[in-house]
């Protein structure tokens, strides 16, 4: 390997910042996407949400139930181009009961972007997916959307992030007003405001300031905005967290910045920001230790499988997050799991589901590969030695079915179609342990079981009835001694196999967990797979 191989990896890396964006439903986090793209120029029009009933739809909504529906099920990926940077951003699904996808998705991003609608603040689903965050390490920086509509004072949502996440904030810029009221947000790291022209909220103006006490402000915003402002920034001078770059990183301390993205305002200045703050590709950790993305051998680990993104050729894509090398179309590599060389002849890269042909890819970047069947979530690809990156947990479903076929004749589709989307993550696919074989679904949420059904329905032509069960929780075992006794878990409980073998108890209630853990004191209780 060339010394300027080394080089060009290593630029390629500085260049690239890979983020998702995380919220509760309806925090605007797909307009935010699509505002994004546009400054980007990877779309020349943004899709309106409101007019989603009509022909036009969200550029990073793609599958038909999202069209129908309105939400985002799946995580999208798109690329995009800004300022030097190369930007990937993950769009993973704001809607609560897709949050296992989610939190796959967010072992594939380097930081995140937390989305909170101004009048609502933290909301049930961020709280979960700030969790998954935190738990990573990864720096998390803060957008509060829809400043066009009144809403709690910034101070408010400040306080709420810390008593709700424990997280401290430091605002990057500061509304000029709220709602109806809202003419600007003040930059406060580059001294500068940005200002709706009159009416006109299309139209946007930068303009340098000294300082907030700029008559330029006072000028553009009035007496009564300019005076607030300046009492709100004088405060947080003196009382407000000093920027720590270092605690930024760590994820302890998280950059604010207002904005409404349906009228692209405060959108660049976060944008801008972000490309200067946000951590490049860092190194991942595997079997063989940290693996740095510099080392110019190509390694990466599958994260997520989507089948028939495009129904007319019933496909299958396994989406690729690269930790390390230079990727190149055509070129071999190991499958560890599979313990075989496979050539890489299809790779594609995204904006939805409109997709290129990709040449070459680096750190950071996230590639689809063409799947016929090969691929599993977690799969590590290699280059000379046999790299495997740490296991992508399982998350405990929180609801149950049992699922039977309507046409017993139809029994190889269905199991296919059960087989692909259980790799997907749509589904988690349980067997009773012992004697009478019954198939239970798992999900984390009830409209996964819908998009199951409308997919086995429409994708591999086959009608399932599903029966709701009472278990809420599920809990794999592991005991010591190795002795795993079907008949201690009768009573509100059940014991059955996960797709790998594995002994999980499925419960009824919390009363009947705990006492179950009382009973087999050698037994651990895990709440993700083992």
């Amino acid at each position: 390997m060339s010394q300027s191989l080394g080089n060009e990896i290593k630029q390629e890396i500085d260049k690239r910042r890979t983020f998702a964006i995380i919220s509760h439903p309806d925090a605007g986090k797909t307009t935010l996407t699509e505002k994004l793209l546009l400054f980007g120029g990877a779309i020349r029009l943004a899709g309106s949400v409101k007019a989603r009933k009509a022909s036009r739809h969200a550029t990073s909504d793609w599958m038909e139930i999202e069209k129908q529906r309105g939400i985002s099920v799946t995580s999208s990926v798109m690329q995009f181009d800004y300022l030097g940077h190369r930007v990937n951003i993950l769009d993973t699904p704001g809607h609560q009961d897709f949050s296992e996808d989610t939190y796959r998705t967010l072992t594939a991003a380097d930081s995140a972007v937390m989305l909170i609608d101004v009048a609502k603040g933290v909301e049930a689903q961020t709280i979960k997916l700030f969790q998954v965050c935190r738990k990573r390490g990864i720096p998390i920086f803060t957008f509060i959307n829809k400043l066009d509509r009144e809403g709690q004072s910034p101070f408010e949502l400040m306080e709420e992030l810390e008593r709700v996440l424990g997280i401290r904030s430091v605002p990057m810029n500061w509304p000029i007003g709220m709602g109806r009221e809202l003419c600007g947000v003040y930059d406060r790291m580059k001294n500068q405001v940005e200002l709706f022209q009159g009416n006109d909220h299309n139209t946007i103006e930068v303009r340098k300031v000294d300082d907030y006490n700029d008559p330029i402000i006072r000028e553009m915003a009035g007496d009564f905005l300019h005076d607030q402002l300046v009492q709100d920034l004088e405060l947080l001078d003196v009382a407000g967290d000093p920027f720590d770059f270092d605690k930024v990183r760590a994820g302890e301390l998280t950059p604010v910045f207002f904005g409404s993205a349906v009228n692209n305002f405060g959108v660049q200045t976060f944008l801008e920001n972000f490309l200067q703050l946000a951590p490049k590709p860092e190194l991942r950790m595997s079997t063989n230790g940290p693996i740095e993305p510099t080392n110019e051998k190509f390694s990466g680990y599958v994260f997520k499988i989507q089948a028939n993104m495009n129904p007319a050729h019933r496909d299958r894509i396994a989406f690729l997050r690269i930790c390390s090398g230079r990727f190149e179309r055509g070129m071999s590599v190991r499958h560890v799991r599979a313990g075989k060389d496979i050539k890489l002849s299809q790779p594609q890269q995204f904006l939805a589901q409109d997709r290129d042909i990709v040449e070459t890819a680096y750190p950071g970047d996230i590639i689809g590969l063409f799947d016929p069947g090969i691929f599993r979530i977690g799969d590590s690809l290699s280059q000379g030695s046999e790299i495997v990156f740490d296991e992508l947990p399982t998350f405990s479903p929180e609801i149950f079915a049992k699922v039977t076929v309507k046409n017993a004749l139809k029994h190889k589709q269905y199991q296919k179609g059960i087989d692909q989307l259980t790799e997907e993550g749509t589904i988690q696919v349980f067997h009773s342990a012992g004697g009478f074989e019954e198939t239970i679904l798992g999900v984390v949420g009830h409209l996964q079981f819908e998009v199951f059904e409308y997919r086995m329905r429409g994708e591999y032509g086959v009608e399932i009835q599903l029966h709701r069960m009472q278990f809420q929780f599920a809990r794999w075992i592991v005991d010591e001694t190795n002795k795993i006794d079907p008949s201690k878990f009768r009573i509100n409980s059940s014991l059955v196999k996960d797709k790998k073998g594995n002994y999980v108890v499925l419960f009824e209630n919390e009363y009947a967990m705990r006492t179950a853990m009382d009973k087999n004191p050698t037994m651990k209780f895990l709440e993700t797979a083992p």
